[in-house]
């Protein structure tokens, strides 16, 4: 079994991930590896903090570790939120803080097309691999479905009529910029495996 730390303790990316690791991967996030730090994300591209933050759970640990960056970038708004998706609306991390300012910001502009990015770094012994996985869609004008975290209820990826949200975690991960990024990182894994 190849187990790797996964520099995060967000259940919620924790359950996405582990819903794509075939039989012979485990992940265990920062919590269940007994590190008990919240690893700041202090740049100005996703790309810096994944870096960080796998370095940060090298240093610690001696073992390889993988980590990423997540943001949500709207064409009309420049690519905001971005690197700032999660504290868009302030250092507290609300969501519900976050959309309701996207939307604010949104007011009267039709062009709501977005995408989000995924950026994974796997610290290795000697260097960082990054992988990077992205789905485009738009920004809707309300809230819609249950499911998910963080932007889910208002991206509605392309290529569907539902939002992240009203979706099963199957049907998303179909579209998911995260599973895209994953699947890299994954077959990069058994490349290795076998060499």
């Amino acid at each position: 079994m190849n187990t790797l730390i996964f520099a995060t303790n967000n259940k919620n990316k924790v359950i996405e991930i582990r819903s794509l690791l075939p039989d012979n991967f485990t992940i265990k996030s920062l919590s269940e590896a007994g590190i008990n730090i919240d690893i700041p994300e202090p740049f100005e591209t996703l790309e810096e903090n994944a870096i960080e933050k796998a370095e940060v759970i090298f240093k610690l640990t001696g073992t390889a570790g993988f980590a990423e960056d997540t943001g949500l970038e709207v064409d009309a708004l420049n690519g905001e939120p971005g690197v700032r998706s999660a504290r868009y609306a302030g250092n507290e991390r609300s969501f519900e803080n976050n959309i309701d300012k996207l939307h604010k910001n949104l007011n009267r502009i039709k062009d709501r097309s977005a995408r989000f990015r995924t950026v994974i770094c796997l610290r290795e012994m000697k260097k960082h691999n990054i992988f990077e996985g992205e789905c485009k869609g738009s920004i809707c004008s309300e809230r819609h479905g249950s499911s998910g975290f963080g932007y889910d209820p208002i991206f509605v990826p392309d290529g569907s009529s539902k939002t992240f949200a009203q979706m099963s975690l199957s049907e998303k991960n179909f579209f998911s910029h995260r599973k895209k990024a994953m699947d890299k990182l994954i077959a990069f894994l058994k490349r290795n495996e076998k060499a």
